[in-house]
Formats: structure tokens, sequence, C-alpha cells
């Protein structure tokens, strides 16, 4: 078995779906799922398959993100250059934080429109690529 997507309830679709796209997500798909729910596949440019959904249905009322979803963290090449980006893009993203100390990661925070945390990781030069396939 394996993880195939998180899939994100959104109450407003095209809002969610562009601060998705400025963060560099790509659209794979919709579908209409019918009584006005529908949503939405996405992955990044450089991954071989969705990694993220989301989902649109007005009849289930408000989205509440509560506390049982922590946050979707997201590997950057270069925070810096992507902080950039983001913030040309009209997003928000935290400040530089070092929760490892000078030589662990490099982390940065932002919000999406529904209240959904996203930490963005720099993995210091010297990690393996996919280190958190054997983290810790």
């Amino acid at each position: 078995m394996k993880t195939l997507f998180v899939s994100y309830r959104v109450t407003d679709l095209d809002r969610s779906l562009a601060f998705y796209t400025a963060l560099g997500y790509v659209e794979m798909g919709r579908v209409d799922l019918g009584g006005g729910s529908r949503l939405v596949i996405l992955r990044f440019p450089d991954e071989p398959a969705a990694s993220l959904e989301l989902v649109h249905r007005p009849a289930a009322g408000p989205v509440d993100v509560g506390s049982g979803i922590d946050h979707l963290a997201i590997q950057a090449d270069t925070l810096a250059t992507t902080l950039v980006r983001l913030t040309d893009a009209g997003l928000a993203p935290g400040p530089v934080e070092y929760p490892g100390g000078p030589d662990g990661p490099r982390t940065s925070w932002l919000t999406d429109p529904d209240g959904y945390r996203i930490e963005l990781v720099e993995w210091p030069p010297d990690s393996p690529d996919g280190i958190t396939a054997n983290f810790p």
C-alpha cells in the first residue's frame, strides 16, 4: 500500500485553487460531484503523482479545520528563493526559523485561506535526499 494524497475540504474552491497554484501546485484534473460539490486534484510539477486534493462541498456547511490536522509539510530546494516567489505571488509566508539549531533545517510557515497550516522546509545541504524516508 501507499499514501495517494491528502484531501482538504475548502470553503471557496477558486480561492483555494489560486492559493495552492501560487504555492506551486499544478492542476491534474477536476471532478463534478453533483449538487454543487466538486474537487480538484493537484501535484507539484516534479512529483510523479497527485499529492493534494481540494474538495468543495457547500451543503456540508462551513469548514472547521479543528485540531485534528496539524500541518502539511512541503520541501523547498532553496527556502529564501521560495519565500520571495511566494511573497511576489501575494502569499504571506512567515519568517525563517531554525527549529534544529543553526545547522538544522530552515523552515517557514504560512496558512491557507481556510486555516490549514503549511510548513516549508529546506534541509541542510549535507542531508540525504528523501531524509524523511528514514527519519529519525
